[in-house]
């Protein structure tokens, strides 16, 4: 089934029931989801605890098989290795090696993407300035906090330099200074082209960010829109005047009295997280000591780029390797009708060479005699049963000493027989 290309994620009647242990419909997560989101724009998901949030997303990922219905990311699905190195994908709870620093654990998930070295090395440093980790990189993982576990699993989703983020509770854990950072980082990636699915239970975090919002209940889509269209209450009108003096105040309260509007006069109130960001910038500016993190830089380096080809990785090697199975056709022989064995695909890689050789049929096992007992064995004239001889090439292959990729196992004489 095709999908819009225009379309990021798209969900057909997408539907995930949870059964009992006698097959029976036990838990019904997400029922009947229709869900289109569009390429470069930044979507709140909400919804409850239980509302299926998650449930969609490891759907989406190919993490859950769906009872019913079906589900496109990018024209496709995340089965594809090409679809799912475009995404990106940051999990309610970061899970990371608590040994491993910052620097390491960016790195191994670099390595999984294939990229070089220097690129590896580049997009490192970029993002641990970009979420204010640029003086932690050496600290192991199991000793940050949560808020900074949550900036680097940020920075790790960010590794591959993905088309689609999908980010579950981002910002949980964050002192509001880097959940201001990480709400800016958001709008910023998304005007560099990149769409954001984004779950959050901070509402005021999803409404300064997000173009559109969906909220679910039952696993089931309540409503549908863009922030103003939801939000906006047509049915008042606020005024919002620099200072006045009494006198015209008195006039605007006539003035609606006389049409029949009552009228309320409040001064303005700044958001708690504005007066809290502007009071942390001020001590940043006064050069205040702290060992916590600190201000990211933003966008910057690869991730204003072109993507960067991926190297082949073992993986991609094994892959490609796949033996064809499939028969040739039938010919005559002497009025014998015979069938040719199947050919195996091309080996492009060595590794698959060795692959071959360590499995080979049992009466032709390797047999390894690494100790020399000849000098404590006692003289007898009784005859000794010759052992395999050692096969010399597989341990070339293993130590790295190929010769000419071709092997050949030695067996007795008694053994020759039998077989």
């Amino acid at each position: 089934m095709a999908t819009a290309e225009h379309y990021a994620i798209e969900t057909v009647s997408l539907t995930k029931i949870f059964p009992d242990w006698w097959g029976r419909a036990k838990v019904i997560a997400v029922e009947d989801l229709d869900l289109r989101i569009r390429s470069n724009e930044i979507y709140g998901f909400l919804g409850p605890n239980g509302s299926g949030k998650t449930t969609t997303i490891k759907m989406l990922l190919n993490l859950l098989h769906p009872t019913k219905g079906a589900a496109f990311v990018m024209g496709g699905t995340v089965s594809d290795p090409k679809i799912s190195a475009r995404i990106g994908y940051l999990p309610e709870e970061s899970y990371l090696y608590k040994y491993l620093t910052a620097r390491e654990t960016l790195d191994f998930y670099a390595r999984i993407f294939g990229l070089p070295g220097n690129i590896r090395k580049a997009r490192i440093e970029t993002l641990l300035e970009m979420v204010g980790l640029s003086g932690m990189g050496n600290r192991q993982i199991g000793t940050f906090s949560k808020g900074m576990a949550r900036r680097i699993g940020l920075a790790q989703a960010l590794i591959n330099d993905p088309d689609l983020l999908i980010l579950d509770e981002p910002t949980s854990g964050m002192d509001p200074m880097g959940t201001r950072q990480m709400k800016d980082l958001f709008v910023e990636l998304a005007k560099r082209g990149k769409t954001i699915l984004l779950c959050s239970h901070l509402l005021a975090d999803v409404e300064d960010v997000c173009d559109r919002i969906g909220i679910l209940y039952g696993g089931r889509m309540q409503v549908e829109g863009t922030v103003k269209e939801l939000l906006q209450q047509k049915d008042e009108t606020q005024l919002r005047l620099s200072k006045i003096t009494d006198k015209t105040l008195d006039k605007i309260k006539a003035a609606a009295a006389a049409d029949g509007h009552d009228v309320e006069v409040t001064n303005p109130m700044e958001k708690l997280e504005s007066f809290f960001v502007n009071i942390v910038a001020k001590a940043r500016q006064e050069a205040q000591t702290t060992s916590g993190a600190e201000q990211g830089t933003g966008i910057s380096g690869f991730l204003a780029d072109k993507p960067v080809v991926r190297e082949e990785t073992i993986l991609d090697k094994l892959v490609a390797a796949e033996v064809s199975t499939t028969p040739e056709p039938a010919t005559e022989v002497g009025g014998v009708e015979t069938t040719q064995a199947a050919q195996p695909a091309a080996q492009p890689a060595a590794d698959t060479d060795l692959l071959k050789k360590l499995s080979q049929q049992p009466d032709e096992t390797i047999g390894f005699d690494l100790v020399d007992t000849s000098a404590t064995q006692e003289v007898s004239n009784e005859p000794k049963e010759e052992k395999p001889s050692v096969k010399t090439d597989v341990l070339n292959d293993l130590i790295g000493n190929k010769d000419d990729g071709q092997t050949e196992v030695t067996r007795s004489e008694d053994e020759k027989d039998n077989s």
